[in-house]
């Protein structure tokens, strides 16, 4: 299982900017930021790149952690070191809302992975639920994609887009191929990673940064 984290500095947030949900403000600090890559064949398989994203307040940076498979091997370890990163946030960090864009399919991949490898969490009930596409919809009326909002927001990924089909095709290798690993190129991985990374990343700059861009 390859680990990694990445560090971003994080400048004076301004308090008129944030998104606000059932009437508060203060969420993108107690919140999570998740976004998964996942390998899916009638039913869920596994998750190839857990990834979990946190506003340190301390040292004023955001932090993102993902936790990715290298072979089928990995699958459970990939569940269970997310589902003890969840829980870390949680009780020693304070942080109860989980933040995702369109995350009722991460959910559910969730919940089937953790039931089937038996591991004891259930995200929805430890969690309360903010969905960014479901924000927007509800100002605007209509449905968006990621990449559509990031545009909205002058957000530039810096990086290549990958399609989900494409990532679903790598993880899958991944897990029906022990060496497959081994045989593709790191940049390759480095690539996936980034894309997480940014996913992740980007889900904090839309709520910090919401209402310079979106209004009612």
């Amino acid at each position: 299982m390859l680990v990694r984290e990445t560090v971003i500095p994080i400048d004076d947030i301004n308090e008129q900017l944030l998104l606000e949900v059932n009437g508060k403000k203060d969420l993108y600090k107690k919140s999570i930021y998740l976004d998964l890559e996942h390998y899916v064949y009638r039913i869920p398989i596994c998750v190839g790149v857990f990834g979990i994203g946190y506003l340190d307040e301390e040292d004023k940076v955001f932090r993102v952690v993902q936790y990715m498979l290298e072979n089928r091997e990995d699958v459970r370890e990939v569940l269970y070191k997310g589902k003890e990163l969840l829980r870390k946030l949680k009780t020693t960090y304070g942080k109860s809302y989980i933040t995702t864009f369109s995350g009722n399919n991460d959910f559910t991949v969730i919940r089937y992975l953790f039931k089937k490898y038996k591991i004891d969490m259930d995200v929805n009930k430890e969690f309360i639920s903010i969905d960014i596409q479901e924000e927007y919809k509800k100002v605007k009326n209509e449905v968006i994609g990621l990449k559509n909002l990031e545009k909205i927001f002058n957000i530039d990924r810096d990086g290549e887009v990958i399609s989900g089909n494409t990532l679903a095709k790598t993880i899958g290798k991944m897990f029906h191929d022990r060496e497959y690993c081994y045989r593709i190129p790191r940049e390759k991985i480095d690539k996936i990673l980034v894309y997480n990374e940014k996913d992740v990343y980007n889900l904090f700059l839309i709520n910090i940064l919401w209402n310079k861009f979106i209004n009612d």
